[in-house]
């Protein structure tokens, strides 16, 4: 997921390198959905395991 998040994050900068204003807002908001929906996932394994473990 985290892939995904980067690959949106470098489509969102060429595209705002070239100019093209929408599709650059629409790649980093979609990119910044992504790194939170997989933070919170990170968080929720850490605590899975660490519940296991005890």
């Amino acid at each position: 997921m985290l892939g995904w998040a980067l690959t949106f994050l470098v489509i969102a900068l060429i595209a705002g390198l070239l100019g093209f204003g929408g599709i650059a807002g629409a790649s980093a908001s979609i990119a910044q959905i992504l790194f939170f929906i997989f933070l919170v996932l990170l968080v929720i394994s850490l605590v899975m395991h660490f519940m296991r473990r005890a």
